[in-house]
């Protein structure tokens, strides 16, 4: 392939448009309609799909649309935009019916007006009256609850977190409750909270002595729900529990095999199971009756889905995003069986071109088994490799549509994706692995899967690391700790230094990531050093690092600081900075600059290594 086309065949990957879900409108006797977020414009932006199959273009504003979510009884919609990547989210009302779209924030009637702090849109109640959301306007750093009268805008603080509120699922269908997620003291820990409005009263599901995690509440009448924990077991299993309750009735075959997550209908005769099988997210439907998991809901490839149901059950529309499908909107009805394809995103490469995973496993330096993903590049053994990180930590590598891999693998790499210890989907044990002065146990998992590049055909001396966010720690770290094994790294938004990134990353989430990380206070000498920038001297291979100035979460400064050291030393490296963007590339166009370079990077140092 010449020059040009894999240019052309690169930047056609990386303009893969996608669109998801953002909300069902669920309104008794409303004909299907569904918002959906899209970046056919270059940044996701909000359309409607009506029952008749037109789109209709909401908004084409400057910031791209984080989330929607119908109001109950009108034509209306809140939406979630921030500035610049700077993850401050403001609340907008949106009018439906508008005739054109909005292009500008000024357009819009805003419901909440402080940019100095953040605002998630937590539920809006049944009766379309309530909407409450979380903000750290109240000093700064934990998020608490609110309510805002959408008919008053009146605002109130509904619920003093002294945590971090994270939404869950919003309202129980009569609205009495409202429900909440706030981490615990341990990594990996999380309480479920159930704030009941009328008089506030507050229920926790907590589990003294344990991490344990809780999945939103699935209701299924007005005092009963189910929600996953993994409160009893290493996986996520499901329990139909009581608002009252510390634990509930385990629905059989959920958390056997599989974490495993649960959604309902509004009216609580349906549910469906999420179960994620190593990667990759399947449904199931659950006998309510018989408290067991039933036959499996199948989609038109394994991926990563996200599910909603109607309100009368009959139907579940998903978002589904494969290795070979960027990502669409789809409905399943429950009753015949039929799958509908409701959106066709534009992909200019025939799906037969795409590479599809194989599954693999490592075993790494203490016998644990390290599971990965392999996708190989048309024409011949020995390839160059790129082994390609998940950020997080508390996250997973999923079998997604990623336009980075898939424009690696047309660029002729083989692309390792694993998920290294620490990782969810494989239970709360493997997640743990890696907190606090473990650290450096997930980098020595990289070197265990250098050791196995020879025999999965790659060329283990033109091997680099790609990662974003904690999978850009991982890249330094590697560069670092292990300078024989790597020939080139691309660091995106990633830590150079555990000390510098908790004393400057933004102080609602210095907290959060000290539970993971470990904390200045106490860990500080560990911290040092398990940071790249601590063996700065041992860097040798070239490195291409690209950031967003807005960043929250880890400051532009830790890109700034490794780049120079590594100039001051003659190390090769390369340093992208993009002023509208934060943690990561959200615009296309950026996009488009950034990652045809840092593959162009690749071709010159490591392909010729």
């Amino acid at each position: 392939m010449d020059t040009s086309s894999h240019h052309d065949l690169v930047r056609a990957l990386l303009s893969a448009r996608m669109t998801v879900l953002a909300d069902l409108d669920r309104d008794d006797g409303a004909p299907e309609r569904l918002l959906v977020r899209s970046d056919a414009t270059g940044s996701f932006q909000l359309s409607e799909l009506r029952d008749d199959g037109t789109v209709v273009t909401l908004t084409e504003l400057t910031e791209p649309v984080a989330s929607a979510r119908y109001i109950p009884g009108a034509r209306r919609a809140v939406i979630e935009v921030d500035a610049g990547g700077n993850e401050r989210i403001q609340l907008f009302l949106l009018d439906l019916d508008r005739g054109a779209p909005a292009r500008r924030l000024d357009e819009l009637e805003p419901l909440t007006d402080d940019p100095r702090h953040g605002h998630h849109n937590a539920g809006i109640s049944p009766d379309g009256r309530l909407l409450a959301y979380t903000s750290n306007r109240d000093g700064g750093i934990d998020f608490d609850v609110y309510l805002c009268d959408l008919e008053t805008r009146e605002h109130r603080q509904l619920w003093k977190s002294g945590s971090w509120a994270h939404p869950a699922s919003g309202f129980s269908p009569n609205g009495r409750y409202l429900s909440s997620i706030v981490p615990g003291p341990r990594p990996l820990d999380e309480q479920l909270v159930l704030i009941e409005l009328e008089g506030v009263r507050v229920s926790v599901t907590d589990t003294p002595g344990q991490a344990s995690q809780f999945g939103a509440p699935a209701w299924l009448g007005p005092d009963a729900f189910l929600s996953s924990t993994n409160a009893d077991g290493d996986l996520r299993a499901i329990e139909r529990r009581l608002p009252t309750e510390v634990g509930g009735a385990r629905i059989t075959g959920s958390g056997e095999r599989f974490d495993t997550d649960v959604i309902s209908s509004r009216d609580g005769t349906t549910a469906i199971a999420v179960e994620n099988r190593d990667g990759a997210l399947a449904m199931r439907r659950v006998d309510l009756e018989a408290g067991a998991l039933g036959e499996d809901i199948a989609t038109p490839e394994p991926g990563v889905i996200e599910p909603t149901l109607s309100a009368d059950g009959s139907t579940v529309y998903y978002t589904l995003t494969a290795p070979r499908i960027p990502g669409d909107v789809f409905a399943h009805d429950l009753r015949t069986g039929e799958t509908r394809r409701l959106t066709t995103s534009a992909l200019e490469i025939p799906t037969e071109e795409l590479a599809a995973p194989e599954l693999g496993s490592v075993e790494s330096f203490d016998g644990e088994t390290v599971p990965y993903y392999v996708y190989r590049p048309r024409g011949g053994e020995h390839a160059p490799v790129v082994v390609h990180v998940h950020g997080g930590p508390e996250s997973q590598a999923h079998r997604l549509f990623s336009p980075v891999i898939q424009a690696l693998v047309a660029a002729g790499y083989g692309v390792i994706v694993p998920n290294v210890r620490g990782s969810t989907g494989y239970g709360k044990r493997y997640a743990s692995l890696d907190d606090t002065t473990r650290r450096l146990d997930s980098v020595r998992d990289l070197a265990a899967i250098h050791g196995a590049l020879g025999g999965l055909g790659f060329d283990p001396g033109r091997a680099a690391l790609w990662g974003g966010s904690y999978g850009g720690y991982m890249v330094l770290a590697g560069l670092a700790f292990q300078p024989e094994l790597w020939a080139a790294g691309v660091d995106i938004v990633g830590i150079a230094s555990l000390v510098t990134f908790l004393e400057n990353t933004s102080a609602y989430r210095r907290a959060h990531r000290e539970r993971e990380y470990g904390s200045l206070a106490d860990d500080r000498e560990f911290l040092v050093e398990a940071s790249p920038m601590t063996h700065i001297e041992a860097m040798r291979a070239p490195l291409f690092v690209i950031h967003g100035r807005n960043d929250p979460r880890v400051p532009v400064s830790e890109a700034e600081q490794i780049v120079a050291s590594l100039r001051a030393r003659e190390v090769r490296c390369e340093l992208c900075i993009y002023e509208d963007e934060g943690h990561g590339l959200a615009r296309l166009a950026n996009r488009l600059d950034a990652y045809p370079r840092a593959i162009a990077f690749l071709d010159e140092v490591v392909r010729g290594a």
